[in-house]
């Protein structure tokens, strides 16, 4: 897994991932860096999903809604 440029956004993965969330790879030709999708093993989430842009126009306010989402699944 590739990280992220941004350390706010970086941070905000991590914590994904600590959720288990899961990690989803963006294709070669996307603004997206990637993608995190809920990985609830009871699948009571399947569409809790966020695309993770590479440049988004502030920083500090994407990694404060990645960390939103992944908190709704608590």
């Amino acid at each position: 897994m590739k990280k992220h440029p941004n350390k706010h956004i970086q941070s905000a993965i991590e914590y994904a991932l600590e959720h288990e969330w899961v990690w989803i790879a963006s294709g070669s030709h996307s603004h997206t860096f990637c993608k995190l999708r809920c990985g609830n093993p009871a699948n009571e989430h399947k569409d809790h999903q966020i695309s993770i842009w590479c440049t988004p126009s502030n920083m500090e306010n994407h990694a404060k809604q990645i960390i939103r989402k992944v908190n709704q699944c608590f």
